[in-house]
């Protein structure tokens, strides 16, 4: 029996589906593995929402490490946007993720969406560790100033100036229709995200 792209990529990044001679982890290779900075065990939550489910999407344009700005103003009316807010560059649960999600991305492409990563790190930090993480599919951005702005506005940047580990997915009216802030410690479930894009239209 064959599995639909979807399902495939649910199961491997919820660690229930193993393909022999995969990479171990999928962001921390041995490559690169001695240059993430473990900060250990972080509160799993500081801040408070600025925002819910059905409420416009707070507007913003940001540099993006490819170069050109990124406005989500731009998908409005065509595509669905899904914005994952990490905390930091060069952590270990952030260098996972992202490169997680390139395994994702029928999931992405079936339900019309595309996905943004953000940070707060500058444009150089971010340049440097996508190139040890390799080809991301989708446009990383950079929240670093004024500091933080966008990861505010949504109500996820925390005390210490690093944001929540978080998901929006934004449909194509501007719309907010699922938010999931997570604990910062742990990889988000795929599955939730699958479930939040296939009920948009």
């Amino acid at each position: 029996m064959t599995l639909p792209r979807i399902v495939v990529a649910v199961l491997l990044l919820s660690g229930l589906l193993v393909f022999s001679g995969a990479p171990p982890a999928l962001g921390l290779s041995d490559v690169y593995k001695n240059n993430i900075y473990d900060p250990g065990d972080l509160k799993p939550t500081d801040s408070i929402l600025k925002v819910r489910t059905g409420d416009p999407a707070p507007e913003f344009t940001l540099s993006s490490v490819g170069g050109a700005p990124v406005s989500l103003a731009a998908y409005k009316g065509h595509k669905n946007v899904v914005l994952s807010f990490v905390p930091a560059a060069w952590t270990p649960v952030c260098s996972d993720q992202w490169p997680g999600y390139n395994i994702a991305r029928p999931l992405f492409e079936e339900n019309d969406a595309v996905l943004f990563g953000i940070t707060v790190d500058n444009v150089p930090t971010l340049h440097a560790w996508t190139q040890q993480m390799g080809d991301l599919w989708f446009p990383v951005l950079s929240d670093f100033w004024p500091h933080g702005r966008v990861a505010d506005a949504y109500g996820v940047l925390r005390s210490d100036g690093m944001t929540e580990r978080a998901l929006f997915v934004i449909d194509k009216a501007g719309i907010i229709r699922h938010i999931e802030v997570t604990d910062i410690n742990v990889r988000p479930n795929l599955a939730d995200l699958a479930e939040a894009l296939s009920g948009l239209k």
